[in-house]
């Protein structure tokens, strides 16, 4: 049995994980690199692998960096099983649609206004290679056993972090290989808590906040702080956000601040047309959240919906206070960088950042108080107030990782750390052999591991410890 790091090692993107047993290749997430340049290149890499050869990729869930590699894939003729999530499905189906539509877009506008390195400019993927990854995904229901072959079966458990997350439980003879996926929080308010597996011989976890604390802040108070300091200077807030959980949940707290009349009645945009179909989603995956049907209908009722570009455009035409959240959520593309070139310059606007900015994206400028921003090939300004919400997060931080490690009945012969940046990996590798006395490593990208398999183990019940 061996294991490949294809990605999201030593990063926190690129999620893609190889894993050859009793005769088969499965792919466990096939994300896309996104951040600095050098990351964003790989995706234009061959393939490390015959693409006909894998007998079945499995997805943890709907990001990009875990899911959106799979359009490649099947341009290069993999035609096996995508297996997910019901709720994981969904989202594919927006996220893949709208990524090859960004990208088919942001091409041709670099081919108009000539800012390209390559002449012409092409998109890393089409909506038709979209549309032939979407045909192959088949859901299965959370904690039902799949079988990939006589000797080899997984079953995804939730993970909580966005609707449809699972942790991916694979087991081969008597050998069980677990990935976490991503995690979320245990008090999240909207997607339920993660369940770590009873136990696994092998383990993969994440460690996007393997090296921070969330803040213990109220995301609710942090916005409405945030919303009255800008609405008092007749400003704008422009929220760069992911359309996938993010949005949703920040709909869920203005909802809250104007039913408890914490904010004024400023109009609120939600100027994304996949943060508005995700969000569409939630009603049709009632077990895989928390929300209420009424708490559903005022999140439908927070902000206007402009899905169409005249829509977005006109929001410009207004003046005086307002909220605008639009995509991308790290502000790498989409309809935010043309608030962003709008709004920026002006000191009376806030540009809100409520999300993980990884390094190399305008985002983590933004979040380093950079003077100016890279636009459409120009140079902005940036005047406004850059506000982070440091208590809003879809990923578990340490101590709450540790926790969801504390819960298996034995641990794992070896742990390997990745999905983070080195020194979160570094961070959180040893924290888990400080408290939790456990072997584990962080491996490097493109490293393989030959895992020992046909032990028996008996792992007795033990109380979990309370991790440092």
């Amino acid at each position: 049995m061996k294991l490949t790091f294809l990605g999201a090692a030593q990063t926190v993107t690129g999620s893609r994980y190889l894993l050859e047993a009793a005769g088969k290749r499965v792919l466990i997430d096939c994300g896309l690199f996104q951040g600095t340049k050098n990351l964003r290149l790989r995706n234009r890499d061959p393939l490390p692998f015959p693409a006909d050869s894998l007998d079945a990729v499995i997805l943890t869930h709907a990001h990009l960096d875990h899911c959106g590699y799979l359009p490649v894939l099947a341009r290069n003729g993999y035609r096996g099983p995508v297996f997910c999530t019901p709720g994981t499905a969904g989202l594919c189906e927006v996220m893949l649609r709208d990524s090859a539509r960004l990208q088919e877009e942001d091409a041709a506008f670099a081919n108009r206004h000539g800012y390209s390195k390559h002449h012409p400019a092409l998109p890393l993927y089409t909506l038709q290679d979209a549309e032939q990854a979407l045909r192959l995904i088949g859901p299965r229901e959370v904690d039902m056993s799949v079988a990939l072959a006589p000797q080899l079966s997984f079953r995804m458990l939730p993970a909580g972090h966005i609707l449809g997350a699972a942790s991916v439980v694979l087991c081969c003879g008597h050998t069980i290989v677990a990935f976490s996926g991503d995690l979320g929080r245990p008090d999240d308010p909207i997607v339920r808590a993660p369940s770590p597996p009873a136990h696994a011989d092998y383990l993969v976890v994440e460690s996007t906040y393997g090296d921070r604390l969330h803040d213990a802040g109220n995301p609710e108070d942090e916005l409405a702080d945030v919303f009255a300091r800008t609405f008092a200077r007749g400003g704008v807030v422009v929220m760069p956000c992911f359309a996938v959980g993010r949005a949703q949940e920040v709909l869920y707290y203005i909802a809250r601040l104007k039913e408890t009349g914490r904010m004024p009645n400023v109009p609120v945009y939600l100027d994304s047309p996949m943060a508005i179909s995700v969000t569409d989603l939630y009603r049709h995956h009632m077990r895989e959240h928390r929300l209420t049907v009424s708490q559903l209908h005022a999140i439908d009722h927070a902000a206007f919906m402009t899905r169409t570009v005249d829509e977005s455009k006109a929001i410009a035409s207004r003046h005086g206070p307002m909220i605008i959240i639009a995509g991308s959520g790290m502000a790498t593309g989409g309809r935010v960088l043309h608030h962003l070139n709008l709004y920026a310059p002006d000191p009376r606007n806030t540009i809100a950042l409520v999300g993980y900015q990884a390094p190399g994206t305008r985002g983590a400028a933004l979040e380093a108080h950079a003077p100016t921003i890279k636009l459409h090939g120009d140079y902005v300004r940036v005047r406004a107030e850059v506000a982070s919400i440091s208590s809003l997060s879809a990923h578990a931080d340490y101590r709450e990782t540790l926790r969801w490690l504390a819960g298996m009945t034995c641990p794992p012969l070896r742990t390997f750390v990745t999905h983070g940046e080195p020194a979160a990996a570094d961070a959180l590798r040893r924290r888990i052999a400080e408290t939790l006395h456990w072997e584990c490593c962080v491996p490097e990208f493109g490293e393989s591991v030959e895992l020992a398999e046909g032990t028996v183990r008996v792992c007795a019940p033990r109380e979990p410890e309370t991790p440092a």
